[in-house]
This record gives C-alpha cells, structure tokens and sequence, in this order.
C-alpha cells in the first residue's frame, strides 16, 4: 500500500521494507511455530517470560522515538495523539460493528474488533526509524501507549459486561 500510495511522492525502498518484515515479523513468528510445534516443553519454560520481554521491548522503542523527537514533541505530539486515538477507536468500532453487520458471534465481533484497532505499532517504530526518519515514528511510538491503554480498557468492558473478572 505504501508502493501505490506515496512511493510517487516519498522514495519508499519497498524490496528493503519488505526485507524488515520478514526478519522482523515472518521469521519470529516461523521460529516460535516452530519451537512450540518441535519442542513444546521449551515453549512452556520460555512462555512465562516473553511478556515481560515483549513490553521491556516496546517501552525502550518508545524511548528511544521519544528521545529522538524531544523537540518536536511539545507541538507534535498533542495533534499526532489525537489522531492516533481517532485511528484506534475507529478500527476497535469499524472492526466490532462490520463484523455484527456480518452476523458473527458475540466472541469473534470483539476479537475482529480488537484486532482491526490494535496493530502492530512496533513494526511500524522499526520501519520508520529505519527507513525515514524519528519523526516519522513518532505516530507508531504514541500509538503503542495508546492501543494498550484502549485495548485494555475495551477487554475489561467487556469483560464486566458479561459478569466475567477481567
């Protein structure tokens, strides 16, 4: 999408992007498949600990983008967090109401929608700190803070809806 869209405009290096997301997404995802399929009891013993790894992760990214657009954090970052909500909440809604319209299940209309509104905000920080510039990261790095705040909030929604603790 990237390509089509603004590749006429912003020189996008598409074969190295793609690149990226291979190592960054495809091949850990392949391994982790491939740990748990081969030797599940080494993915019971590291499971625990992945979390805690994932966010330690996320937070040093958002860190470091943070770091980097110190100065243009103070007029940026109130526009680019408001429309990174807009972005969020429209997936979390847009993803649940489509998937009513579609007839689902109570369980897979929430998990559509939380699917369509979390994306991965990561990948999006490597990308752009890689392939363009800190600032071009800035809306990836907000919006790793705000979907694990709206997601939570959402789950924990739903959760109270239906008598369940979250």
């Amino acid at each position: 999408m990237t390509w089509l869209y603004a590749g006429a405009a912003v020189p996008v290096p598409v074969l190295a992007m793609l690149l990226s997301i291979l190592y960054v997404v495809v091949i850990p995802v392949a391994g982790g498949v491939l740990v748990n399929a081969r030797r599940p009891e080494l993915a019971r013993r590291l499971n625990p600990a992945l979390p805690a790894v994932s966010v330690a992760a996320i937070v040093t990214i958002i860190a470091i983008v943070v770091a980097l657009n110190r100065d243009q954090m103070a007029g940026a970052a109130p526009v680019v967090a408001v429309a990174v909500m807009i972005h969020n909440l429209s997936g979390l809604f847009a993803g649940y109401g489509i998937a009513k319209l579609f007839r689902l299940s109570e369980p897979e209309c929430r998990t559509i929608g939380i699917e369509v509104g979390m994306q991965n905000s990561g990948l999006g920080v490597a990308l752009a700190l890689r392939y363009f510039s800190p600032a071009a990261a800035l809306p990836s790095a907000i919006f790793s803070i705000w979907h694990n705040l709206s997601g939570a909030a959402v789950a924990s929604f739903w959760a109270r809806r239906n008598g369940t603790p979250v």
